[in-house]
Formats: C-alpha cells, structure tokens, sequence
C-alpha cells in the first residue's frame, strides 16, 4: 500500500522540500498551506480552525503528518506574541489532538533556538536541559511539549529539532542564509558602512538534507509499529560547518568575485540590550540520527554556494528569485537578477 503524508507550511523553505523528497520516495503527498496555498499539491488550511483541521486529515488519510509550520522569525515573533503562540503552540497541541485521536503519527519540526547557546556548552545532545535565549525560542520548546503530551499514550509524536537552514527560496527573506546576500550587495555602495555579527556561530543545514531525514525517520518509526515506544522521542539533526553571519557574507563575496569594504565584522559578545537575544553557538548533536542507522550526513555549505554560483553563470536561472541588484563594477550599471531557488531559522 502506498504511504500517504500531509506536510504542514508545505509553501514555507522547509515545506517544499520535504514535500517534494517525499514525493521522490514514491509516497502519495499533500501539502497545507494559507496565503501561498496552490491546490490541489497544497491545499488552503488554516490551522487555527479545528474543523478544517480534522475535514483534512479524514480526506488526505495520511500515514504520518510533517508538522513544519510555524513562525519560525525571532524578530516577528517579539511583535506578534499572541499569533505566535496561537500558531507555534496552540495549533501545534490541536493538530497533535487530531493525530492522535485517528492513530497518525506526528513529526513536529523544531529549533536549536530550545538551548542557551552559552559558550562552551555546544554541542547539545537531546537530553540537554532546554533553556530559550529568546520567546521564540520558549514557543517552539512549548510546541515540543504539547505535541509530545498529546500523542504519549499512542507513541505517535516525534521532534525533530533543526538549526537555521537555506536552500530553495521564492524570496530571500524566507531564509536568514539567502537573505545575507542581500547584504554582500548592499555593501558594494560606494558610501556603504554594513555592520554584521561576526560572533555567533551558525551552522547552515540545506532543507535537501532535512527533507530526506524527515522521510527517513518517517519510514523507520512507521515501520517499527508496536516498537515504536523503543525509539527516541526527540531528534536532532544539524550540519557541521561552522560560520558566523559575516563569514558567509565574505564567502558569498570571494565566489562572486566582489570586494567587501563595505562591510564591517563585529565581534562583541551580542548585545544585552537587544530586543531579541540571540545565542552564541547552540550546535546539535545529530547523534540521535546516526543511532537509528539514519544518513547523518549534509550538504559542504561553501562547495554548494560554489555549484549554484556557476550554474548562475551558466544562466540556469538559480540563486535567489526576483532579488534586482544594482553593481557597480567600474563604469558599468548592471541589473542583475539572480535566483537562490527554482533549483532546489538567525
């Protein structure tokens, strides 16, 4: 019988790319989504509505739903409190109810953003004692906590905890990676004078990658049935490579071939004074992964830029969609469009 999964956000940067790798792995997909819903792939489902909620799941009949919607921006999170909450917990604990009550299993994706971040403390093994730097840090950990309680009786809830990830992107904001290109070309302004965090250590993980974890995990933990209370509950998955936001904003400059003068690194140990605090290395431990026999390994951040950059050159049209620059290199004025996506949380 052919496995059927509902993937959450299904138009979001991770959304997309697990719908379309389960979709690889011969299952039968549907996505929700609200705004940039496109039926029938992604069908219109607001999650605050406990009718169209249940309406879904006895249509689509999935084995398994992919829970990755969610206000996953720190900054948009301090300014809406009330609508994160609604979404990132309140519809995370009904859409678990529902799961639950028809025997479908439930992957929740969450945040490295659960852990302090303290340095010398990463990286965090999934037993680690969770502690938000910020609120949506404590949302997502609060998510975590209502999915697990509202599908124990059934062992049908798993976490699946991220760090930030780039890849595929219909504009650049939806990505903090994407969206620092942006920034490279702000700085080539003649007057430019771009500050950027050159202290917090971030770990770029491509949704490729999480999308084929969550695929993996979905056929194992499926296929366990009553031994499914033997496997972990909570998971995490992360690249290895290591940057800070202004040391990908000098790797995306040395690909293109631009200066970078313009942009300044700046090395303080964050700022206790910010709206929204931001740790300085919450790394996770993928170990979890590699226990269950799960391919652990991703995508070489640089050699990956590298490959999209030249086929940019090629004209394939990859990179980040509708982003117009204005160049400067010498005399000449260019337009330049570059596209992130097509091809394929800071």
């Amino acid at each position: 019988m052919t496995q059927a999964v509902l993937v959450t956000g299904a138009s979001g940067l991770l959304g997309r790319k697990v719908l379309q790798v389960f979709e690889r792995g011969g299952w039968k997909t549907t996505g929700t989504g609200l705004s940039r819903a496109k039926p029938p792939s992604i069908l219109k489902v607001d999650l605050f509505d406990q009718a169209a909620i249940n309406a879904t799941l006895d249509e689509v009949k999935p084995h398994i739903v992919v829970h990755c919607a969610a206000n996953r921006f720190p900054d948009r999170c301090d300014t809406d409190p009330e609508g994160t909450r609604a979404l990132n917990i309140d519809a995370s604990r009904r859409l678990a109810q529902a799961t639950a009550s028809r025997s479908i299993l439930l992957l929740y994706i969450s945040t490295d953003y659960v852990f302090p971040g303290t340095p010398g403390d990463a990286p965090y093994e999934v037993d680690a004692v969770p502690q938000p730097p910020n609120f949506y840090g404590q949302t997502k950990l609060d998510g975590e906590k209502a999915v697990l309680e509202e599908t124990k009786d059934g062992n049908l809830g798993i976490v699946l905890r991220v760090p930030v990830l780039y890849g595929s992107a219909e504009e650049p904001s939806e990505s903090a990676i994407n969206v620092l290109m942006d920034s490279v070309w702000k700085a080539q302004g003649k007057d430019a004078e771009i500050t950027m965090d050159d202290w917090a250590q971030r770990y770029p993980t491509n949704t490729e990658d999480v999308g084929r974890v969550c695929f993996d995990v979905a056929s194992k933990y499926l296929a366990a049935n009553e031994a499914r209370s033997n496997l972990p509950k909570v998971l995490q998955f992360s690249a290895e490579d290591k940057f800070t936001k202004f040391e990908i904003c000098q790797l995306f400059a040395e690909i293109m071939g631009l200066p970078l003068p313009g942009m300044k690194g700046k090395k303080d140990t964050g700022d206790p004074k910010a709206t929204v605090q931001r740790p300085y290395d919450t790394h996770l431990s993928s170990q979890t992964i590699k226990d269950l026999g799960i391919n652990a390994k991703t995508q070489d951040f640089q050699a990956w830029c590298l490959k999209i950059w030249r086929s940019v050159l090629l004209g394939l049209g990859w990179w980040v969609t509708k982003l117009q620059v204005d160049l400067v290199l010498g005399r000449m004025h260019r337009a330049l469009y570059v596209s992130f996506a097509t091809a394929q949380y800071m």
